[in-house]
């Protein structure tokens, strides 16, 4: 690719990055901006000329993006269905609590232990949906909502199916199981309690509202039924893909089509459950919030594509030899841009030859592209998922939340220098 296209393509992502962070002044959507982003970048690539066949390039992302689309509109339609049903309230009434201080904690660590299980998009997704139900006025949520996010990241980063980045560490043979387990725990619950720390000392006082006609709420009929199962469905999406290999968008539908089959059966004699059946919950899935989600993601894809992110890993590599510099500068990197790409960029730069399975290298990236993306709401899916269902802006998430998050961040790179 000439230089000319290459300068031409990072302008635009940059003026168009630029668009999304200032939403709230220049009052233009992010979702449009993130789709004519994917499409004016996709459409300079094509008409550069410079390689052969740029549809099949095209089509290659397109389908890895396809899978978390599909993820998503799979995993927003269970909790919607299981939130239609108000089948939260049980968990609401054990949980809930007029202390904004004990909430910020419970939440957190609820957080970070069930993206451990699931998986950080989800977990966000889930805890965002119990979160309203708990804390009904929005500006009373942004802090709440904002340690979600962290303590999600931080949370998936230390086990195979937490994240999507160690997901493919230990798909492509760099990390094991146990080992790391055993060496991103710590770092992570770093990066998770530091923040939890700080937000915590600076929130006092109780909720000013009286959220017990909330929590009286009688669920729907069949509520508890549909609550079990929907999030044993949930925690089985990461057993499906263990047991037999397929990827986790297929194990979420497969999921969602057993819920469709439990649900149909428990309303289909009642003409007046409609409002109880998943193609009704369909019409109230936010489509905007995956639009945005599928804009950014391609947008990543084709900086890929032209070797961008290839050449940031050489750039680097031949600055400092030191695993813990690289590392640190892939998660400060993984803020602003997906941290896939990153990942997959640095397994092939650093192959599994010259740093041999678990070595320290893979651990800290492990650690360190998975809890990076906190740093700002774009740099992660948690983020981008607060950002499309609460209509969190850039600056509002940056103000409250990345100092804490980088601090946590940093503390947990600490603990990796002086082991």
């Amino acid at each position: 690719m000439s230089s000319a296209a290459l300068y031409l393509l990072i302008g635009i992502f940059i003026v168009g990055y630029l668009a999304i962070i200032l939403e709230f002044y220049i009052k233009v959507n992010k979702t449009a901006v993130g789709i004519a982003l994917a499409g004016i970048l996709w459409m300079v690539y094509f008409v550069c000329g410079c390689v052969d066949s740029p549809s099949s390039h095209l089509a290659h992302h397109l389908g890895e993006v396809s899978q978390i689309i599909f993820f998503l509109l799979g995993a927003m339609t269970l909790v919607e269905l299981i939130d239609s049903h108000k089948g939260f309230n049980t968990v609401i009434r054990l949980i809930h609590t007029t202390s904004k201080r004990r909430m910020l904690i419970i939440i957190s660590f609820l957080a970070f232990f069930l993206s451990s299980v699931l998986d950080n998009l989800t977990t966000t997704i889930l805890m965002i949906s119990v979160l309203r139900k708990l804390v009904p006025e929005k500006s009373e949520r942004l802090t709440l909502n904002c340690m979600v996010v962290i303590a999600a990241n931080a949370g998936g980063a230390w086990t195979p199916i937490g994240d999507v980045t160690t997901t493919m560490l230990w798909i492509n043979h760099r990390v094991s199981t146990l080992a790391v387990i055993k060496e991103v725990f710590i770092p992570s619950f770093i990066s998770m309690i530091v923040p939890l720390g700080i937000f915590a000392f600076f929130t006092k006082g109780r909720y000013s509202q009286d959220y017990n006609e909330a929590l009286a709420e009688k669920g729907e009929p069949g509520a508890r039924i549909v609550f079990v199962l929907g999030i044993l469905s949930l925690l089985a999406v990461p057993v499906i893909k263990w047991a037999t290999g397929v990827p986790p968008f297929m194990g979420m539908l497969i999921a969602l089509a057993f819920l469709w089959f439990v649900t149909d059966i428990i309303h289909f004699r009642f003409e007046n459950r409609d409002h109880l059946r998943v193609p009704f919950i369909l019409t109230k899935i936010d489509i905007s919030s995956v639009l945005f989600f599928m804009g950014i993601l391609l947008s990543i894809n084709a900086l890929e594509t032209v070797g961008i992110l290839k050449s940031i890993a050489v750039w680097l590599d031949g600055i400092t030899s030191s695993h813990l510099a690289i590392a640190t500068f892939i998660g400060l990197v993984s803020a602003i841009v997906d941290n896939i790409p990153l990942v997959a960029a640095s397994m092939g730069m650093y192959d599994v030859t010259t740093y041999a399975m678990n070595d320290s290298l893979w651990m800290m990236i492990a650690y360190t592209a998975g809890t990076g993306g906190s740093l700002l709401s774009i740099g992660s899916a948690a983020g981008v998922a607060l950002m499309g269902i609460e209509k969190v802006d850039f600056i509002s998430y940056a103000k409250k939340a990345t100092i804490p998050a980088l601090a946590g961040y940093l503390l947990g790179v600490l603990y990796f220098k002086i082991i």
